[in-house]
């Protein structure tokens, strides 16, 4: 029998499931790069500080010699009137964004692009940062914060410093109506039930009829969307020795 789980309700569309990105202020990347860019530094001066739903990290309005306004995200020890600097001259001060090549080893840095000149793709929560670990003929090696080493281009963008917000996480959040109201405002399911939790009704892995609550499986890539639940693709099962 059909069951019409959660992970395929989301997949339609609804305003349930899709995020309220109107509300949001914009998109926090660096500056658009081009070829003049390349070989200059442009100075922009922090004009205000604002909150954003979509990020977790306090948000900085920057606003460039040229006119241009941008979001970027904010790194502890900013405030309103300091001047950040972009581009290969830029000093290792933080706030300031340079390519990860010119950075030296040990360094803090965030909002790492993945690739030349797509704005910031990496270590954009809160309290985060990445340190330069070495540079190699292939590029440059970063520590994530997830302790994970990972090669970069020279060629791509990095800001210095510490993300502001770090202390977001401190605070318990002691009842379900906080977490509740603080997922809604990203438009994220909570509380998530765990499938052996349910009827048999409701999903494929519910039931109370045994001590085992759930009937879970490796399913396959390439399970039809009915049944593609729960470990999909597993490479290993079983208990780690």
């Amino acid at each position: 029998m059909g069951k019409r789980l959660i992970t395929q309700r989301r997949g339609k569309g609804s305003s349930v499931y899709r995020a309220h990105s109107f509300k949001f202020p914009g998109r926090a990347k660096h500056p658009t790069l081009d070829d003049a860019a390349k070989t200059s530094t442009e100075s922009g001066v922090i004009v205000d500080f604002i909150r954003s739903a979509a990020h977790s990290t306090p948000l900085a309005q920057v606003k460039y010699a040229d006119g241009e306004m941008i979001l970027m995200l904010a790194c502890e020890g900013m405030k309103v009137g300091d001047t950040v600097l972009t581009g290969s001259d830029a000093s290792i001060n933080p706030g300031n964004t340079t390519s990860l090549g010119l950075i030296p080893e040990g360094a803090l840095i965030y909002n790492i692009e993945s690739m030349p000149g797509d704005g910031g793709k990496f270590v954009r929560a809160s309290g985060t940062f990445a340190r330069v670990v070495s540079k190699t003929q292939n590029g440059v090696l970063v520590r994530l914060p997830s302790k994970k080493q990972r090669l970069f281009n020279e060629n791509c963008r990095a800001s210095i410093g510490i993300l502001a917000g770090g202390g977001r996480t401190d605070k318990p959040v002691l009842k379900a109506g906080i977490a509740f109201y603080s997922h809604r405002k990203k438009n994220r399911m909570y509380p998530v039930v765990a499938a052996s939790a349910m009827n048999a009704v409701n999903h494929p892995y519910g039931n109370k009829r045994t001590s085992r609550k759930s009937k879970k499986r490796p399913v396959a890539r390439n399970t039809p969307p009915g049944r593609k639940v729960g470990m999909i693709a597993a490479r290993r099962t079983g208990q780690r020795q």
